[in-house]
């Protein structure tokens, strides 16, 4: 566990008819702009005629790719790509995606963003039938369900309808066979999932609506949940047998994970978090001369927080974009060290003033008490901390990575511990409400499990992320079937 919520993936697909883009480089620049959902690792696979090359490795998009291994990628029709961050499964190139599959009816590659939550009983089943695994992730998993159907399905869409009938929890999937682009959203629909389409007729499968802009294509829609959109020769058709009703966003995607300028549900993110601090403000006023956003995401939160108060909003820190991602240090100084080399103060804004500093979450504590202590000695008379999220007081199940209560210290302590802990003068959370309407104009529901503890569907009891790559000696985790919920209550 991280000090802070660690991004989801980014998946995304182009199908090109008229074969008018190299569809490689398409894919590239369309990762490029979902960069902020995973860091650890990223890939590429291109789909010609049948015959898929796939390139991918541990690392950024611009680390990973450079001209010579997007000319080896080849041409084609069609190309999916991934960015991740391991929710499930360790980091490593083997974990990579997309995967690439070799069957007997041809090939098949996917990329998933989310967290299945019966994963491991899919798996235990498929491995007792004789399966045998390469990756610990569960995008395997999903791929194996989708191939053993296809060895009596009439089509890959036909496979990939009965594949849902077992899978269960959060997956945005796109999917290439030899002759189709497929797009698959789980039933409750925790994970965003965007259709656009280009002037020249590419059509183009993203997370967000970001990857759309980058490559001058038009938002068409979002999938509904439980839809298999299949792209071909012949058209764009939709299967919806497992549509059920309106989705259940996770609702951190307007909180934290989507980028600023991306629609979700047809929502803008950077108004949602403008009207999460409006509500914030309501909530949680105080006296200050001064409102500051941590970036990037409280940013937005702290304009809506500043224009609602009527306290002067400012540039109150300045973040390093040029780092990589760090480790955890073993001194407290080198994880100082750690938190001034991504954020710096801009003192003139601090010096003197009663701040109301803005972020997105508070998780450990550990790192609002490094950045509070960095107001303090710029010269801040006060800290205010207000949070655009409620307290985590639960494990999100469905793809990020907060798996259990153990590190939550909205679980261990009270708001005022919380508090003196993080050495703020008052502190603030958006509540359960507000969090749902910061974003009332989305088309869409939400989850938000992590904050209530009742969920819209099945949790599973094992949720250690590399509970497949335990050491010898290791004290396995008993197996236990998954917990099933309907309607926030568990059955």
């Amino acid at each position: 566990m991280q000090n802070t919520i660690h991004e989801e993936c980014g998946v995304f697909g182009v199908y090109d008819p008229k074969q008018t883009h190299n569809v490689a480089s398409q894919a590239y620049y369309g990762l490029f702009a979902l960069q902020h959902r995973g860091q650890e690792s990223c890939g590429i696979a291109v789909n010609d005629r049948g015959v898929i090359t796939c390139h991918k490795d541990v690392g950024l998009v611009r680390d990973v790719f450079n001209a010579d291994e997007l000319k080896k990628l080849g041409s084609g029709q069609m190309a999916i790509g991934h960015t991740r961050y391991s929710t499930f499964g360790t980091v490593n190139r083997t974990n990579a995606q997309p995967l690439v599959v070799r069957h007997i009816k041809g090939q098949l590659a996917i990329a998933h963003n989310g967290n299945l939550t019966n994963a491991t009983e899919l798996r235990r089943q498929l491995e007792f039938s004789g399966a045998i695994f390469h990756t610990t992730n569960d995008s395997e998993i999903i791929s194996y369900m989708i191939i053993r159907e296809r060895l009596t399905a009439s089509s890959i869409e036909a496979a990939v309808e009965r594949a849902m009938d077992r899978l269960e929890g959060a997956y945005s999937l796109v999917i290439m066979s030899p002759e189709k682009l497929i797009a698959v959203r789980d039933e409750t629909g925790y994970r965003p999932l965007v259709m656009g389409k280009t002037d020249d007729g590419q059509i183009i499968f993203a997370s967000e609506t970001c990857s759309l802009d980058v490559l001058g294509a038009t938002y068409v829609r979002d999938l509904d949940a439980g839809e298999i959109v299949v792209v071909d020769a012949s058209g764009i058709r939709s299967i919806r047998t497992h549509c059920k009703g309106r989705s259940h966003m996770c609702v951190f995607e307007f909180v934290y994970f989507a980028r600023q300028d991306s629609y979700i549900a047809g929502m803008s993110v950077h108004e949602a978090r403008k009207n999460a601090g409006k509500f914030l403000a309501q909530e949680h006023p105080v006296d200050a001369d001064v409102v500051i956003g941590v970036p990037d995401s409280g940013l937005d939160a702290a304009i809506g927080y500043a224009k609602e108060s009527g306290i002067p909003y400012g540039m109150g820190f300045i973040k390093n974009r040029y780092i990589a991602r760090t480790f955890i240090q073993p001194t407290q100084a080198q994880r100082d060290m750690g938190v001034r080399m991504k954020l710096n103060v801009v003192r003139s804004v601090i010096k003197g003033k009663r701040v109301v500093m803005v972020d997105d979450s508070i998780v450990r504590g550990t790192t609002s008490a490094r950045i509070v202590k960095l107001l303090r000695e710029a010269g801040a008379t006060e800290v205010h901390v207000r949070v655009s999220a409620p307290p985590f007081i639960s494990p999100c199940y469905y793809g990020t990575d907060i798996d259990s209560k153990d590190n939550l210290i909205a679980c261990q302590m009270s708001m005022e511990e919380i508090r003196k802990m993080i050495g703020a003068d008052t502190l603030g959370y958006l509540s359960v409400e507000g969090v749902k309407k910061m974003a009332a104009d989305a088309d869409c529901d939400f989850c938000v499990g992590c904050f209530t503890e009742k969920y819209p569907s099945a949790v599973p009891e094992n949720t250690s992320k590399d509970r497949f790559e335990q050491k010898i000696g290791e004290p396995e985790k008993p197996y236990k079937e998954t917990r099933r919920f309907e309607n926030g209550e568990e059955l």
